[in-house]
C-alpha cells in the first residue's frame, strides 16, 4: 500500500501524509473512540478530491471527509484515509444579498461566516456551541443545532444546495427540483439518475412511507437525526402532492460524509438579529425544576433555553477564563436556565423579561434571576459554550462520557423522560451531567464513567442499550444533533425497527456500492464500544517529572485533560490568543490538541524508562510559542507551556542540552556579563557583519534585529539613588521585582517604573532576589529553574504580603512567580511558594487596585486628551487581567483606550527570533497586530507592557510601543 500512497501523493496538488505522527493525531476526535488512519489527506483542488475517490475504488480502501474534527460519535475516526478539506477547501464563493443565500466551501467556519455577512446586514442561523471552529461542512454532515434552534432550527433547514462528489467519482448537485425535474432525473443512466430511482422506489411505496412514520421519532420533535432522513424526503413531493419540493439536500444534511463528498455549499440567511437581547439566568434548586420552568419560558418565544447543571457550574471555578463569567451566579444552584429574550426594542424587552419572571414565580419555580443585557450576555453564552470542555475538569480517569449526550424528545415529554432518566442512573450508583439545549427537548446527558477499567467499558455499552429503550418507549431521537456515527448506529435498527433499517442499508449501498464514504457509520457500524480511546483495565506507569502535576493526578492526566473539542482551532477574527501557532499555519498538527494527542499517545504507549525520549512529541510540539493562552482559553485548562518545559529537560535529560538553546536560555547569566562591557555588545549586534555572525552562532534569524543592551542596570542605578527618593520614608511600601529583561534590557523603563510609583507615594524597595527563571523553563532548563525558584522563594516569601506585594513590569516574569513557582519548587518550598505567588503582582494590577482604592489620583495626570492603543502580553492575558491593563491605562481621565483584539504578538521571548521559528513568529504578528499597529494615526500610542512584544512590533512595523509606566510617567503634572 505504501507504493500506491507514494503515486497518489504524486497525482495531488495538496499533501498526503502516511506517516506514524500524523495518523496518531487524525487517530481520534472529541468522541471515546480512537483508530488509526491509514493515511491523511489534505485536498487542495476538487481534481484532489476526485483522485483520492478514484485511489479508494481502485484500491479497497475509504475515505472519512474531516473538517474541525470535534465530531462526538467517532464520525471522523476509522482506517481509511482521513480527507481534511479544512485547510484550503475555506473560502466564501458568492453572497446573494438579494436572495439572502451564501455559497462557501466546506471549511468555512461558522462565525467566520458571519463576520462576512455581517455588511450586507445577512446572517446564517444555526450556532453550535463550537461555532468558533465548527465549520459549514461538518454542520450539514452532522445536522447541527445550536442553542437558538427554537428559533432558528438546524442546518438542513437552512441548506439550499450541495455540490460535491457521489462514489464513482461523478461530479453532482442537489437543489430543489420541481415534478418535471424530478422525472428528468430518475431518466439519468448514471449514478445520480440511480439514487433517485432508488428513492422513488422505497418511498412510492405506501407501505414503506406507513412504516417510516410508524417507527421513526415524532416529527414534534424538531432535533432528530436518528439514521438518513428519509422520513423528511417521504412527506416531500413527489410523495406527498402538498409536500416540499423534493431536494436530497435533506438527505445530505445529517449523513455523515457517508452518501457524498461535499465540496461547495448553497445555505439561506436571514437578517441579523435584534440588537436588543436579555437573558434571564433561572437560579433552580435541581434540574427538574429548571425543566419545568423551561415549560413556562417557551410561552414567551424565547431565541434560546439552555440548561447548566452543578456539574459545569462546579468546573467553572477552576477555570481561569470562566471564572470571570461567573459574576451573575447566587449561591449553590443545582442548574441554571438561561433564557434568551429578545425584542424591537427595549420598552418592549423589559415588559417581556418581567412578564416572564412574574410567571415563574407565581408557579414558584426558581429562587433568583438575575438579567444581563450588553456585553454580559456574551461572557454568559462563552460560560455555556464552554460546557464539553469544562467537563474534562472532573478530577481522575473517571469523566463525563459522550455515549448518551444526544438525545431528544418532544419538549412537553422531556421533564419525564429526565426523571426516568436519572432512575436509570440511579439504578447503577451513577452520576450524570445535565446540560444544554431544554427549549427544544434536548439535553446533553453525560453518564460519569471510567474508561480506563472493564467495569466502565461494560457500563458504557449497559447506559447506551438502557437508554435506547427509554428514547424508544417516548418515541425520541438518539441523536438531536450530534450524528449517530460508530457510536449510536448499532441501536438505530432498535429506535427505527428492521424494516426501515433495512431501507436505510439500501440507500448506502445504492449510493456507495464499493462503501468508500466513511464507512461503519449510520449503518454497518462496528461494536458501539470497540475502538475505544482508552483500554480496559489500562495500567497507566508513574512518571518522574520536574514539576508537580498532582492537581490532576500526574502528568498524564494533564495531557489527557484534552477531550478533543478543537477549541484551540478558532480562527484570529474570533479573538483571544489560543493557538498562534494553528492561527498561522492552519495545520491540525500545529494546534493544543495535537500536542496533547502526542502527548497521551506517547506516554501511554512507550516502553521506555524516560517516555519523553521521543522524536515525535519533539515534532508536534515545536511550534508551541509557550503563550499559556490553552491556560485560560482552553475549557478543559490544558497548561502545553508548561508541558512542553516537562517534556524538553526530560528529553534534555536523555539527549544532551543543545548549545544554543543553552544560550538562550542562561540569558540572565549572558546579559549579567555583558553588562560590564556594553559598548562591545552593542557594536558586535549593530554591526552587519559582527553581528550576522553573531546571530548565526546563536541561532538567530538574519532578519531579526537584536535589542541593544543599556549603559546602566536597574539595580546599578537604583543602589546609587535609592537614598535620594522622595518616598523612602512612606508607610506605603512595595518590593519591586527587578526581572532580567528590565534590569539589562530595558533599564529606562524600569527606572520610570520606580520614578513613578516614588512620586505617587511609594516607598520602594528592590529586595535581594534572583532572575525569574523565565527564560530557562521557556527553553525546558526546568532543573536549573527549580534551583532558583527555590532560592527566591526563599529570600522573598517572608518579606511581602496582599499589602506589601511584589511588583513586576515585566509580566512574564512577575506571572512566573505567580504561576509556576507553586508547581515547581521542591516539595519543602511549597506552601511559601503560594504565598509568594498570592503577593505577586503585575504593575497595571498594583496601579488599578491602588486607584480604585483612591490611593492613586487622577489629578496627579494630564487632562491632555490622546489616543491610545494597547496590546496585551499573552501570559497577561492568560493569567491576570486585560481590563486591569486597559484601567491603568485610562488613570488619565481623557485618554481613550482601546484593547487591540490581537492573540499573541508572534515573539514571544526566544521563539521568534529563531532562525526555524521566525518566519511563523512574523505570520502570527500579521493575523491582527501588526495590520492595527500600522492603521493607526500617527499620533495614537501605541502601548504594550511585554518586552518581546515591544520589540516584534519595532521589527514588525517600524512602530516604538510604549509599556504603559511609559506613558504615566509622560502623563504626570
Amino acid at each position: 500500500m505504501e507504493s500506491a500512497l507514494k503515486g497518489l501523493a504524486k497525482r495531488l496538488e495538496g499533501e498526503l501524509y502516511w506517516d506514524e505522527t500524523l495518523r496518531k493525531l487524525y487517530a481520534t476526535d472529541a468522541s471515546a473512540y480512537r483508530e488509526m488512519p491509514l493515511a491523511v489527506a489534505l485536498p487542495k483542488t476538487k481534481e484532489d478530491i476526485q483522485a483520492l475517490i478514484t485511489f479508494a475504488n481502485e484500491n479497497g480502501t475509504n475515505l472519512i471527509p474531516r473538517t474541525a474534527g470535534t465530531s462526538l460519535a467517532g464520525q471522523v475516526v476509522g482506517s481509511g484515509i482521513v480527507v481534511d478539506v479544512s485547510k484550503h477547501f475555506n473560502k466564501v464563493l458568492e453572497v446573494n444579498e438579494k436572495e439572502n443565500w451564501v455559497k462557501v466551501h466546506p471549511g468555512v467556519i461558522r462565525d467566520d461566516l458571519n463576520r462576512h455577512l455581517k455588511p450586507f446586514g445577512l446572517y446564517f442561523g444555526p450556532e453550535t456551541s463550537t461555532a468558533n471552529r465548527a465549520m459549514i461542512g461538518g454542520m450539514v454532515g452532522n445536522n447541527s443545532c445550536g442553542s437558538n434552534s427554537v428559533v432558528y432550527g438546524s442546518t438542513r433547514d437552512h441548506l439550499i444546495e450541495v455540490t460535491g462528489y457521489l462514489s464513482d467519482g461523478s461530479e453532482v448537485t442537489f437543489s430543489s427540483l420541481s415534478a418535471n425535474e424530478f422525472e428528468e432525473k430518475l431518466k439519468l443512466q448514471t449514478l445520480e439518475g440511480e439514487v433517485y430511482r432508488n428513492v422513488q422506489e422505497m418511498l412510492s411505496s405506501e407501505a414503506h412511507r406507513t412504516e417510516i412514520e410508524k417507527e421513526f421519532p415524532k416529527p414534534s420533535i424538531p432535533r432528530r437525526n436518528t439514521g438518513y432522513a428519509i422520513d423528511l424526503l417521504a412527506i416531500n413531493q413527489p410523495f406527498k402532492k402538498d409536500g416540499e419540493l423534493f431536494n436530497f439536500c435533506k438527505l445530505v444534511a445529517g449523513s455523515e460524509g457517508t452518501l457524498m463528498f461535499i465540496t461547495e455549499i448553497k445555505v439561506g440567511t436571514i437578517p441579523v438579529p435584534p440588537k436588543d437581547k436579555a437573558l434571564i439566568c433561572i437560579h433552580c434548586k435541581d434540574v427538574n425544576e429548571s425543566l419545568l420552568a423551561n415549560l413556562v419560558a417557551l410561552k414567551y418565544g424565547p431565541h434560546a433555553c439552555e440548561l447548566i447543571d452543578h456539574y459545569i457550574l462546579e468546573c467553572t471555578k477552576e477555570n481561569i477564563e470562566q471564572q470571570k463569567n461567573r459574576f451573575f451566579i447566587e449561591g449553590d444552584p443545582g442548574a441554571i436556565l438561561v433564557v434568551e429574550l429578545a425584542a424591537g426594542n427595549e420598552e418592549d424587552l423589559d415588559n417581556l423579561v418581567l412578564d416572564l419572571i412574574g410567571d415563574l414565580k407565581r408557579e414558584k419555580l426558581g429562587y433568583h434571576f438575575p438579567v444581563l443585557k450588553g456585553g454580559d450576555v456574551g461572557k454568559i453564552w462563552n460560560l455555556r459554550k464552554a460546557g464539553l470542555g469544562l467537563l474534562a475538569n472532573i478530577p481522575g480517569d473517571a469523566k463525563a462520557q459522550p455515549v448518551i449526550e444526544d438525545t431528544a424528545v418532544d419538549v412537553h415529554d422531556l421533564p419525564a423522560y429526565i426523571k426516568e432518566f436519572n432512575e436509570t442512573m440511579d439504578k447503577y450508583d451513577m452520576s450524570c451531567v445535565h446540560y444544554a439545549h431544554a427549549g427544544s427537548g434536548e439535553l446533553h446527558l453525560r453518564p460519569i464513567l471510567n474508561l480506563k477499567t472493564e467495569e466502565g467499558h461494560r457500563m458504557f455499552r449497559v447506559v447506551a442499550e438502557e437508554i435506547s429503550k427509554l428514547v424508544k418507549k417516548y418515541k425520541g431521537s438518539l441523536s438531536g444533533e450530534h450524528g449517530d456515527g460508530r457510536l449510536r448506529g448499532e441501536f438505530i435498527k432498535e429506535q427505527i425497527g428492521e424494516k426501515n433499517y433495512e431501507l436505510l442499508k439500501d440507500l448506502k449501498s445504492t449510493w456507495d456500492p464499493n462503501g468508500i464514504f466513511n464507512p461503519g457509520k449510520i449503518t454497518d457500524t462496528p461494536p458501539m464500544d470497540s475502538c475505544l480511546r482508552y483500554t480496559a483495565d489500562q495500567k497507566d506507569d508513574e512518571i518522574k517529572t520536574y514539576f508537580n502535576w498532582d492537581k490532576n493526578q500526574g502528568v498524564l492526566r494533564s495531557a489527557e485533560l484534552c477531550n478533543g473539542s478543537g477549541d484551540c482551532r478558532k480562527s484570529a477574527g474570533s479573538g483571544g490568543t489560543m493557538c498562534p501557532s494553528y492561527m498561522a499555519t492552519q495545520n491540525e498538527k500545529d494546534t493544543t490538541r495535537a500536542r496533547a494527542n502526542i502527548l497521551r499517545e506517547i506516554l501511554t504507549h512507550s516502553d521506555k524508562v524516560n517516555k519523553f525520549d521521543n522524536e515525535e512529541i519533539k515534532e508536534v510540539l515545536d511550534l508551541c510559542l509557550s503563550c499559556k493562552g490553552c491556560k485560560s482559553e482552553c475549557p478543559s485548562n490544558v497548561d502545553m507551556a508548561r508541558l512542553k518545559a516537562e517534556f524538553q529537560q526530560n528529553y534534555y535529560d536523555a539527549n544532551g542540552l543543545p548549545i544554543q538553546t543553552r544560550m538562550m536560555g542562561e540569558f540572565a547569566t549572558n546579559m549579567k556579563l555583558a553588562s560590564k562591557v556594553p559598548a562591545l555588545y552593542n557594536f558586535v549586534f549593530g554591526n552587519k557583519l559582527t553581528g550576522g555572525i553573531a546571530k548565526a552562532v546563536m541561532g538567530v534569524h538574519q532578519d531579526r534585529s537584536m535589542p541593544p543592551i543599556a549603559d546602566q542596570t536597574v539595580s546599578s542605578w537604583y543602589n546609587s539613588k535609592k537614598g535620594k527618593l522622595l518616598s523612602r520614608q512612606s508607610d506605603k511600601k512595595v518590593y519591586f521585582f527587578c526581572d532580567e529583561f528590565t534590569n539589562y534590557l530595558d533599564a529606562e523603563i524600569g527606572i520610570k517604573a520606580i520614578k513613578l510609583l516614588d512620586k505617587l507615594g511609594y516607598n520602594v524597595v528592590i529586595p535581594e532576589h534572583k532572575e525569574s527563571g523565565r527564560a530557562l523553563i521557556s527553553k525546558g532548563m526546568v532543573k536549573k529553574a527549580k534551583t532558583i525558584a527555590d532560592q527566591n522563594v526563599e529570600l522573598l516569601s517572608d518579606l511581602v504580603s496582599s499589602d506589601v506585594p511584589l511588583i513586576g513590569i515585566e509580566p512574564s516574569t512577575i506571572l512566573t512567580i505567580r504561576d509556576e513557582y507553586p508547581d515547581l519548587v521542591n516539595d519543602p518550598w511549597r506552601e511559601k511558594a503560594k504565598v509568594l505567588a498570592d503577593a505577586s503582582m503585575t504593575i497595571e494590577e498594583f496601579l488599578a487596585r491602588e486607584t480604585r482604592r483612591g490611593n492613586i489620583k487622577k489629578e496627579k495626570f494630564s487632562r491632555e486628551q490622546r489616543n491610545l492603543k494597547v496590546h496585551g502580553h499573552c501570559h497577561q492575558k492568560a493569567l491576570s487581567s486585560i481590563q486591569t491593563l486597559k484601567d491603568t491605562l485610562s488613570i488619565p481621565e481623557n485618554y481613550k483606550v482601546e484593547v487591540i483584539p490581537s492573540g499573541c504578538c508572534g515573539m514571544a521571548g526566544s521563539f521568534g527570533y529563531e532562525k526555524n521559528h521566525y518566519e511563523v513568529s512574523m505570520k502570527v504578528g500579521e493575523l491582527v497586530l501588526f495590520p492595527t499597529v500600522r492603521k493607526a494615526p500617527s499620533d495614537t500610542i501605541i502601548a504594550a507592557p511585554g518586552t518581546s512584544c515591544r520589540h516584534q512590533i519595532k521589527d514588525g512595523t517600524g512602530k516604538i510601543a510604549k509599556h504603559p509606566v511609559e506613558v504615566l510617567w509622560d502623563a504626570l503634572v
